[in-house]
């Protein structure tokens, strides 16, 4: 599973961060960057938590 970020989409909320703080990253104006997979045989659950908590979609998960 990947977790991929669509920066155009990204207006930075930086409620993504919040249900997986070790996946995503933010800059100083909230954007998100994702700074680490999830790990394969993980619980998708923080990863799917921050995707579908994104306003604008700028995150989704691709297997």
């Amino acid at each position: 599973m990947k977790l991929l970020l669509d920066s155009t989409r990204c207006q930075g909320y930086g409620l993504c961060q919040e249900p997986a703080p070790d996946l995503i990253d933010l800059d100083e104006w909230g954007y998100a960057t994702v700074v680490a997979e999830p790990a394969p045989g993980a619980p998708e659950d923080a990863a799917r938590a921050a995707a579908e908590s994104c306003p604008n979609s700028a995150l989704k998960l691709e297997r």
